[in-house]
């Protein structure tokens, strides 16, 4: 009997990290197969069709599309920033400007899964925003910086055309509750590409 008992410990502890590991390998999985599902409705938007649902249940449709090639970042956006949202693809904060206009729109997703790579990213870097009407625009990233997220004060009707990029902080915390959020400003450095000026 005593011979066993490390042996039922050791495979109570194998399982109990087989179930861990399989937890954290389901989101990054639902995170990446979103993103293939987003994209066939998102060419539907970019094709004239207006709030299309990427799966028959869904709550919200794409409005944009960011990328950061120089980290091989390639997004999807949602509109609304709800945890059902933000459970597949980073979502549009209602009540902000849309992506691409002029003003702040804020755009945020989860530290670990869409968002994980905001912390390498350095002010000067671009990144891109495809609005629903097709128009790229580049933006670089100006400033980042810390905020309690009761006291955050972005500049939402700014006259520039601006995206902030928010996602809880700090990074390697282990649990799922943070009062702070980390910012990463961008600001439109040109009309959008392939535009006439």
């Amino acid at each position: 009997m005593k011979r066993r008992i490390p042996v039922i410990v050791a495979l109570c502890t194998g399982l109990l990290g087989l179930v861990w590991f399989s937890q954290g390998a389901y989101i990054q999985a639902k995170a990446i197969l979103a993103q293939q599902l987003l994209q066939s409705a998102w060419e539907q938007t970019l094709n004239g069709d207006s709030k299309v649902k990427p799966w028959a249940w869904a709550d919200t449709w794409p409005v944009a599309r960011l990328s950061m090639p120089s980290r091989q970042i390639d997004l999807i956006v949602l509109e609304g920033a709800s945890g059902s949202s933000l459970a597949f693809a980073p979502g549009h904060l209602q009540g902000t400007p849309a992506p691409g206009a002029i003003g702040f729109s804020i755009i945020s997703a989860h530290r670990d899964t869409h968002f994980s790579f905001l912390r390498h990213v350095q002010p000067g870097e671009m990144l891109f925003l495809q609005s629903a009407n097709g128009d790229t625009r580049t933006y670089q990233v100006s400033a980042m910086e810390v905020v309690d997220n009761n006291a955050a004060r972005i500049p939402l009707h700014s006259p520039v055309r601006g995206i902030v990029l928010v996602t809880c902080y700090p990074f390697d915390s282990l649990g799922s509750a943070s009062s702070q959020r980390y910012l990463v400003y961008a600001v439109a450095t040109a009309p959008p590409l392939g535009a006439d000026v």
